[in-house]
């Protein structure tokens, strides 16, 4: 052996995803990392980082829980305090800005829509009756998100954790996300790989990005 041939790298043989170079796949990819997301609270889609437009007109950004994924609907679910300045923002401007990140499965999400929030209908009342007495605690809260307060609140009484109780109904709603653009980046040495998607027309229409 030459010691050109030494210095040579070996050739990568650890194979590369299905989705790789084929564009329905990618997509295809994307709603099922979101639907284990919603599913699995381990999973890094669990939580991802939802950004308003706030009074200003600048982004106002926190992480949420994913409730659900539908990717037939093209619609996400999560779940928050109606008192809260989200709720405001999408009031004035519905338009929201999801970003998910898994380190494990090398994989950027970003995913924009239109938000519209449910209180006291069918979804809000199937969204409760779902939700984990821990989750319903949450929402018994005196004071609302991101009010002033002199002192920090009172403990939580967790020993209600297991008492359906529903004192919280009252500041509890559903925020649905309407999908019409995914924007998808894999990482992978052999290459990156980033492609867009738009909802057009009843249809969706994508194009490969450079990395």
């Amino acid at each position: 052996m030459s010691l050109d041939e030494k210095r040579r790298p070996a050739p990568n043989v650890r194979g590369l995803p299905g989705f790789y170079d084929d564009l329905s796949a990618s997509l295809g990819h994307a709603w099922a990392m979101l639907s284990r997301g919603a599913a699995d609270r381990r999973a890094a889609f669990h939580t991802p980082v939802v950004a308003t437009v706030d009074e200003t007109g600048g982004p106002s950004q926190r992480v949420m829980v994913l409730r659900a994924a539908d990717p037939d609907l093209r619609r996400l679910r999560l779940h928050t305090d109606l008192r809260s300045d989200k709720l405001r923002h999408l009031a004035r401007n519905p338009r929201m800005a999801l970003n998910f990140y898994d380190a494990g499965a090398k994989l950027q999400l970003r995913v924009s829509g239109s938000g519209r929030v449910h209180a006291g209908d069918a979804v809000w009342q199937a969204a409760w009756a779902g939700a984990k007495p821990q989750s319903r605690l949450c929402y018994e809260q005196m004071e609302a998100p991101g009010s002033k307060i002199a002192a920090p609140l009172p403990e939580l009484p967790v020993d209600k954790w297991y008492a359906l109780a529903d004192a919280g109904a009252a500041n509890f709603a559903v925020l649905v996300v309407s999908v019409d653009a995914v924007e998808w980046l894999y990482l992978a040495i052999e290459g990156h790989r980033r492609a867009r998607w738009t909802w057009n027309d009843g249809a969706w229409e994508g194009t490969w990005l450079a990395p």
